[in-house]
């Protein structure tokens, strides 16, 4: 259980966004009072459970706090709903598909002599409200980090929360994971799956090892697409921090994370913006599109599995079981698929003596389509890959168009997420703020075009 000192910090946050905001400039502070929230605060089950609302947690606490604040210091300046309306709608859906979830779940469920709950009106305003909280960084972002040189603080401020979160993960890699047990009192895990490869891979005061090599892996390729534009004693210094990220993730022991970097990595170097904004598309199409394509049993599983074992058995092992579990969820999400099954792990498999949960969750595709069903899905979904497909279209039919440096690895790296999204659940405040940072720079930023080329004439 978490000790006292979890709960303070916890608890004494809002404050501190309050310092942060009145000493650094808007943006500045939202990027700080988020990331650093999401990276030191303790994780669940540390949080403040209060009736009718949701739970307050790393990721919720923050998000309201800096909603406030925004709300009180900057009254009148700046608007929270998206001017696309593609972005309005995702938002709209994303924040009300619990009211209609509710609706159609009134009904208690049974699992032999188990039986859960059917939903009512607290729930619907709890999950009302945890939908809206979840995509405030993301509004937040949109309104104060949509230029040029916020995506450029963007990117530093994963740079350096990169570097400076790195100590703490080679102390775990080096001692075993126990920082969070020292400081607020618990292991937020299982410490077995933080055993690897005759080591240990770090999870610091995250959800999970995964998350933290994700993290990394984040880190690295936000270095790269700076290192992309920099010139003189920055790029060296970059090249520097890349290759000390690079092996700070490999440590991380998670062949996912350094898959993405070793994909990532050479197409940030090497190809430009507007190729990189194209496969950025082909990402989010595929995250759109992979429930569909396994609902109609379009995906190979079997020969990923064959050439998942060729590389590492034990990876092969876990790939099966989450493929498994995927596919005993998603029959259940398609008994009920328009709205899903609600809360309360109606979207789950029970015991029908004990009422165990019997299926793991490991893909945030299949929980918010268990629970939301399909316009939960595409709601939320939509709403992280509108920037990309709003930049895409901005950029398509304009051949003179430049597109700035950061923007297309941005929409790259926050590809790459999405499509994270579909074996594991690492959405995160980065993930909304990176999604809305590019929303933003989508609605506001004007085109710039090429210089045509001066044809010369030879004077005879």
């Amino acid at each position: 259980m978490p000790n006292a000192f979890a709960f303070l910090v916890l608890g004494l946050w809002p404050l501190v966004s309050v310092g942060l905001f009145r000493t650094f400039p808007v943006g500045r502070a939202l990027l700080a009072s988020l990331i650093l929230a999401y990276l030191f605060l303790p994780p669940p089950p540390a949080a403040f459970d209060f009736p009718l609302v949701p739970p307050m947690t790393k990721e919720t606490l923050p998000s309201l706090s800096v909603l406030l604040i925004c709300l009180i210091m900057y009254r009148g300046k700046f608007r929270l709903l998206p001017e696309s309306k593609l972005a309005t709608a995702a938002v709209i859906a994303f924040v009300c598909v619990p009211v209609l979830t509710t609706l159609s779940n009134l009904d208690p469920v049974f699992y032999g002599r188990v039986g859960l709950p059917g939903m009512g009106i607290k729930d619907a305003v709890s999950l009302v409200l945890q939908q809206f909280i979840l995509i405030t960084p993301m509004l937040l972002a949109r309104a104060f980090l949509a230029s040029d040189r916020n995506l450029k603080e963007l990117l530093i401020a994963l740079s350096v929360a990169g570097l400076v979160y790195s100590l703490p993960m080679l102390l775990e890699v080096r001692l075993s994971p126990q920082l969070n047990v020292w400081v607020y009192g618990y292991f937020q895990h299982s410490f077995e799956q933080m055993v690897r490869y005759g080591g240990f891979r770090p999870i610091v005061f995250l959800y999970h090892g995964l998350w933290v090599a994700f993290f990394a892996m984040t880190a690295l390729v936000s270095m790269t697409i700076l290192f992309r534009s920099e010139t003189g004693p920055k790029k060296a210094m970059l090249i520097i921090a890349m290759i000390y990220m690079a092996t700070v993730l490999v440590l991380c022991k998670s062949a996912g994370s350094i898959i993405y970097a070793m994909f990532l990595l050479p197409l940030l170097l090497v190809i430009p913006a507007a190729l990189q904004l194209r496969i950025a598309v082909v990402l989010a199409v595929l995250a759109l599109a992979y429930p569909t394509l396994k609902a109609a049993h379009l995906i190979p599983e079997a020969k990923i599995l064959e050439q998942a074992a060729r590389f590492d058995a034990d990876r092969a092992g876990s790939l099966q079981f989450r493929l498994e579990n995927e596919n005993v969820l998603l029959d259940r999400a398609l008994e009920r698929p328009i709205l899903g099954w609600g809360s309360w792990g109606r979207n789950h498999i029970l015991d029908p003596v004990t009422g165990r949960i019997m299926t793991v969750t490991d893909g945030l595709w299949v929980i918010t389509l268990g629970v939301y069903g399909w316009v939960g899905f595409f709601a939320q979904f939509l709403l992280m890959t509108s920037p990309i497909f709003l930049l895409w279209t901005k950029y398509r039919n304009d051949r003179t168009a430049i597109i700035p440096p950061f923007v297309g690895g941005m929409c790259l790296l926050l590809g790459v997420n999405v499509l994270d999204l579909m074996p594991n659940a690492t959405l995160t405040p980065i993930t909304w703020l990176m999604a809305g940072a590019l929303l933003g720079y989508a609605e506001t930023s004007a085109v710039a075009h090429k210089e045509p080329k001066m044809k010369l004439r030879s004077i005879m």
